[in-house]
């Protein structure tokens, strides 16, 4: 999964380093750090981290690749769109044929990323267009290395409606990660997202 930190981090007077940390790709200006990504994919990264709408279309209509190739730690530009929250970038490459079932390097899905960052609108669209129930089921039971499950990732931020709508959909409030922790233990005591997550598991037998 990328760090959202690494955008936006810089402090003004480090200006003249973030200019030197970027380079010019057939007119976008790109950032250093896609150094690592595959050239034909570099345009398709900077744009979906930085949600510029615009440049995601035009960089979707010259795509010489996958769509769900990983782009930068593994991640896809849906993964990346997820991450930072980027609702209409999600939209259009949902439109395009992105997959909301690739994994990341870590095993996550974007419903994943979309769950940590608390985008609500995002999580519905992402289970929306889920193909069938079975799809759905999958997302929701999917985790990632650490054994997480779209609801604990929106548990440990605290996201109280996009765990009201998790469990309005099936997400299971009892499964355990390595760690032997249920959803309702990631969250800080004494808040409303703790207390629903527990009533919800309590309704349920382990």
């Amino acid at each position: 999964m990328a760090v959202p930190g690494r955008r936006n981090g810089m402090r003004e007077d480090e200006d003249n380093d973030v200019e030197e940390g970027l380079f010019e790709e057939d007119g976008l200006v790109v950032d250093a750090q896609f150094d690592d990504t595959p050239p034909h994919l570099r345009q398709l990264a900077a744009v979906s981290q930085s949600g510029d709408l615009p440049a995601l279309r035009l960089a979707l209509d010259n795509l010489d690749g996958n769509i769900d190739e990983p782009v930068e730690d593994g991640d896809t530009a849906l993964h990346l769109t997820c991450l930072y929250g980027h609702l209409a970038c999600v939209q259009l490459l949902l439109e395009r044929g992105a997959s909301v079932e690739a994994k990341d390097e870590d095993g996550a899905l974007p419903l994943h990323d979309a769950c940590a960052g608390g985008y609500t609108e995002i999580v519905q669209l992402l289970i929306s267009r889920a193909s069938d129930s079975e799809c759905l089921r999958r997302m929701l039971e999917t985790i990632d290395v650490e054994g997480d499950t779209p609801l604990h990732h929106a548990a440990r931020g605290e996201h109280l409606d996009v765990i009201r709508l998790l469990l309005a959909h099936g997400a299971s409030p009892i499964k355990k990660n390595i760690f032997d922790k249920i959803p309702a233990e990631l969250a800080e005591p004494d808040t409303e997202a703790k207390r629903l997550l527990e009533a919800a598991a309590n309704t349920i037998a382990y």
